[in-house]
């Protein structure tokens, strides 16, 4: 069967233009009878297609400039300047074998100008606002800081250190004003403790609560960028901290005119462990019972600050001094670091400090805080013996503290020699849990020493702290007093 298949002769196409463009009837084609297929698709035929070929059960005219049909046809600006000519020079071709370079213009001329426009514009602003969440991203996981703070390097100096400082920090913590504190504290005259980097005073907020405030010693032209930015980090460490055995931070004050940079907390009514264990006045001893719920009560503020925060907080100077008591003598651990080590820090981090003092980005040893938990269990270790010994860390006569104690600790028969002499009762059993945690803790090799996870659940499980004990030590306290009377 000889079929019109693929390909129409050139000479075909171009008597059909002429005849459509003369309203002729054609003939030449509906007078095949062997005619089944007939593409003529993408020239430029104008007319109306004759009804003759209606017929054919393949036929194909899209592409073209014909009427009335709904056939997908050329725009009529391609129509209008067509001509047998121009459509002599294109050949007639089936849609699936078209050249390639027809192809790509006619898609190319198919897509609006407006649309290729929202593309574009659609496209720079989803790759814009990837490149911002990019930065946005990078930004905060190198912490860097977004405020410059003027800070004076000293009173005859002009210049000044450029400080950035990470607004987040202390977005959550409240600032209370100089002037509210000094009402409170009574013009600061009701001093309840001091040292050589701060003084601690007592204060009354209206409304009744009672508060502790921390004032740094510190003089403005020795305060250095390095110290600001440790100052805001401590804040916002020690304002996180939510545990029954842990001083609450309430907030702090930073102003400039007067200088000042104080601490508020939480008001412990007992003051610190230290003065009631090197109390040498009558009657201001501890019972064993009492001096054993303080050790516990300072082992779950560590196994807290060690195990439940993230990233882990240590106490940098743990001694009986970092205890306060409540009035019910629940132990609270409070603590700041010494600006005098701080200022040895400082120098040690001068590399990351410019010419003229600036600061570009906070230290790495900023971005943790104190990490030595090994370190704060050796403490511990010593603390619980200054507990239940009643004798400083170190004294002249005697030396460090440990090692008078090594001796006794692992002899039961000695054992009780490290007891404070003025304690009247005792329990041995739990004297040497005690002291097999001492002994724990103090062990040179740090890879030894336990987590404080571990030594607290020592404590938990085997000390009795009852009721019934504390009543049983009361009454062998009161009948060796009516002996001796």
């Amino acid at each position: 069967m000889n079929q019109l298949n693929t390909v129409v002769a050139e000479k075909h196409v171009d008597r059909f233009n002429m005849k459509y463009a003369s309203k002729e009837n054609v003939t030449g084609f509906c007078r095949s009878s062997q005619l089944k297929v007939a593409d003529f698709s993408f020239n430029f035929l104008v007319g109306r297609i004759p009804k003759c070929l209606e017929y054919l059960p393949r036929l194909s005219f899209q592409g073209n400039c014909l009427q009335g049909q709904e056939l997908k046809q050329r725009s009529s600006i391609q129509c209008a300047g067509a001509s047998p000519a121009s459509a002599k020079s294109q050949p007639v071709v089936n849609p699936n074998h078209q050249p390639a370079e027809y192809v790509s213009k006619h898609h190319r001329a198919s897509k609006p100008v407006w649309l290729l426009a929202l593309e574009i514009v659609t496209g720079t602003m989803v790759g814009s606002l990837f490149l911002v969440a990019v930065l946005a991203a990078f930004q905060r996981c190198n912490k860097k800081s977004s405020i410059i703070i003027p800070w004076k390097k000293s009173g005859s100096q002009k210049d000044h250190t450029a400080v950035y400082i990470d607004p987040e920090f202390l977005k959550d913590v409240r600032r209370y004003s100089r002037q509210e504190l000094e009402v409170a504290c009574e013009d600061f005259s009701n001093i309840i403790g001091s040292s050589p980097d701060s003084v601690v005073y007592k204060g009354t907020m209206k409304g009744g609560p009672e508060i502790a405030v921390i004032s740094l010693c510190i003089k403005e032209e020795h305060w250095t960028g390095y110290l600001e930015l440790y100052f805001q980090r401590e804040v916002a460490d020690l304002a996180r901290l939510n545990h029954e055995n842990i001083g609450k931070l309430l907030g702090y004050c930073r102003e400039d005119t007067p200088f000042t940079r104080m601490l508020v907390f939480d008001y412990a009514s007992n003051g610190t462990l230290h003065d009631h264990l090197h109390c040498y006045e009558e009657g201001c001893q501890f019972s064993w019972t009492r001096r054993m719920k303080i050790a516990i009560g300072i082992a779950r503020g560590l196994k807290y600050l060690h195990t439940e925060v993230e990233p882990p907080f240590t106490i940098s100077e743990l001694n009986s001094s970092a205890v306060y008591l409540t009035e019910e003598f629940s132990p609270k651990l409070v603590d700041f670091e010494s600006w005098k080590t701080i200022l040895e820090r400082s120098e040690k981090n001068s590399g990351s400090i410019g010419s003229q003092g600036a600061i570009c980005v906070l230290p790495n040893s900023l971005e943790a805080r104190h990490l030595d938990t090994k370190g704060n269990i050796f403490a511990f270790g010593v603390l619980l013996l200054e507990i239940i010994s009643g004798r400083p860390p170190y004294c002249k006569d005697k030396g460090y503290l440990v090692d008078w104690a090594k001796d006794y600790l692992e002899m039961p028969d000695e054992m009780s020699c490290v007891v404070d002499p003025e304690m009247k009762f005792f329990r041995y059993e739990d004297l040497k849990v005690i002291c097999e945690v001492i002994t724990l803790c103090v062990n040179p090799d740090t890879t030894v020493r336990p987590s404080m996870r571990e030594l607290c659940s020592m404590l938990e499980s085997r000390i009795d702290t009852s009721v019934s004990v504390e009543l049983k030590s009361s009454s062998l306290a009161w009948a060796e007093l009516a002996l001796l009377s």
